[in-house]
This record gives structure tokens, C-alpha cells and sequence, in this order.
């Protein structure tokens, strides 16, 4: 649900910046190094044209720091439209680095294209833009989970460290080939710690392993790289047969192997917590 709207003239006031904004939503440093500036940097890595609402994640950048911490909403506007919906959003920072929380929302995408958007934060309106995708790359909430498996200690499918977590995580013992669909309600955690590019992988695989003993009775969790080494552009092939493009996802699925929770881009540990909690439910 939204909490009000953007006018045409806020929108239009706020323009100047959006051109800007699309060469840099993935928060190229440049954009802010030479500045004090603040900048979104969008953490939602796979929207897509749907009438349902979605999670929609982003962080906040001033000049070349993070600087997560104000409250925040976020309004966004269909291609070939000047109005747009406000959104409220929450802050997440519990487990996550100093500075680097996340600001999630629901939002609603109903059509495909390069959408408008601008950030209320600290009094300032904060332009950038959101790539929309005709139809979603990684699987959706309920849709069948792929049943490909994943590397384990006895098995790697190539995959060499099968854990680049230091210390390596307990969680390369099960293939998700032998626990989707079978009645066990599953978590599985692509990231890659050693690797990842905006580097919230680490702490998010943190805190799954700091919030999952309260589960662990009624709860497999499974731990997938997203490369096949420390070096190359090699997908694991869970990875692939996912269709999984970015990093870090969490995707919690029932018994019956239907995805229940979808989460992308960068997760609060309360995320964690809620997404444990449904699925247990």
C-alpha cells in the first residue's frame, strides 16, 4: 500500500538528475567520489511486470560511502507517467556492516520499462531510475523450485572452494536435489563471500547461520556458491539451473517444493527471521 503521491511537478523537478541516475543505479564511484552527494543504490536485482507487489531493496550512498541510517521512502512512476506512488519503507541494519542497512518496500510494477524514481531522505528528493523486466529471471514466489542439485563435501560438481566463508559453513552437507519436494521445508542461501560484488554476501550468510539453530529441527538450510572458483566467470551449476544472475538470494521452500520466500540484492537479519517464521508457520 502506498502512503500518498508524487506529484507531476515534484517528479519533474527532480528530473534533471535521472539521466545521471541510469548510468550509475549500480552506484559506479565515480558518481560520488568527487562529491558529498547522496545517491540510491539500488539492491533489487531482478523486478519484473507483475500486478502483485514485490520487494523492492536499496541502500543509500553519500558521495563514495554508505550512509544508510535516515528514514526514507521512495516513490516511483511508470515509464510515459509523471505521477508516481510514495512508498514507505523500513530500515534494516542488525547484522549488516555500520552505515550499510538496507531500506526494503512493496512495491507494485504492473508494466515493463525503465521506471522513475525518486528517494525522500534527509529532506532531499534523490532521483534515480529502476530497470523493470518483462518477466522475471529467477524463479518467483509459487513457483516449483528446480530440483537440480547443489555441491556437497562428497559431491562439489566442480564447484572448488564449495565454501569461500572463512571459516567454511556447515551447510555443503545435503543437495537440494535430495530435499526439495520431499516434505522437508528447505532455505537455501546463494552467495558467494569472497566474491561478491557489492560484498553483502558475507554478512548475510552470517546471519542465516546465527538465527538458524531456533530451526534447525524443522528447517534444512543449504549454502550454494555462485562460482565454480575463486577465479573465472563459471557458474555453479545449481546456480545456472536456477537462473540466478546476481548475488545474495535467500529462497525458502515448503514441503511440497513450492518457493515461499524470495529475498535478493542484500537482507536484513529480521528478513531472515520472518521468511524462518512463515515457512514454519
Amino acid at each position: 500500500m502506498t502512503d500518498s503521491t508524487l506529484s507531476r511537478r515534484a517528479f519533474l523537478a527532480a528530473g534533471g538528475g535521472l539521466v545521471l541516475a541510469a548510468a550509475t543505479a549500480g552506484w559506479a564511484e565515480s558518481a560520488g567520489a568527487a562529491s558529498n552527494a547522496i545517491s540510491p543504490l539500488v539492491l533489487a536485482t531482478d523486478l519484473y511486470a507483475s500486478p502483485n507487489p514485490q520487494r523492492f531493496v536499496f541502500a543509500i550512498a553519500r558521495g563514495p560511502r554508505y550512509a544508510s541510517g535516515a528514514p526514507a521512502r521512495v516513490a516511483f512512476a511508470a515509464p510515459g507517467s509523471s505521477t508516481g506512488s510514495v512508498y514507505p519503507t523500513k530500515l534494516y541494519k542488525s547484522g549488516l556492516p555500520k552505515g550499510r542497512g538496507v531500506y526494503v518496500t512493496e512495491a507494485t510494477f504492473p508494466v515493463a520499462g525503465v521506471w522513475k524514481a525518486i528517494a525522500l531522505i534527509s529532506g532531499k528528493k534523490v532521483p534515480f531510475v529502476v530497470q523493470v523486466n518483462p518477466s522475471a529471471v529467477a524463479p518467483v514466489i509459487g513457483a516449483a523450485a528446480p530440483r537440480a542439485p547443489s555441491p556437497t563435501v562428497t559431491n562439489t560438481l566442480g564447484v572448488k572452494p564449495i565454501c569461500t566463508r572463512q571459516p567454511q559453513c556447515p551447510l555443503h552437507t545435503v543437495s537440494l536435489s535430495d530435499v526439495i519436494g520431499t516434505g522437508k521445508l528447505v532455505a537455501a542461501m546463494f552467495a558467494t563471500p569472497a566474491r561478491c560484488s557489492s560484498m553483502y554476501c558475507g554478512p548475510v550468510l552470517d546471519e542465516m547461520l546465527g538465527v538458524m539453530a531456533r530451526y534447525q529441527d524443522r528447517v534444512t538450510f543449504v549454502h550454494v556458491e555462485i562460482w565454480k572458483g575463486l577465479r573465472g566467470a563459471d557458474h555453479a551449476p545449481t546456480v545456472d539451473a536456477w537462473g540466478i544472475e546476481t548475488e545474495p538470494w535467500l529462497y525458502t521452500i515448503d514441503g511440497a517444493g513450492i518457493i515461499k520466500g524470495r529475498l535478493d540484492g542484500a537482507i536484513g537479519k529480521q528478513e531472515i527471521v520472518d521468511q524462518l517464521d512463515a515457512l514454519v508457520a
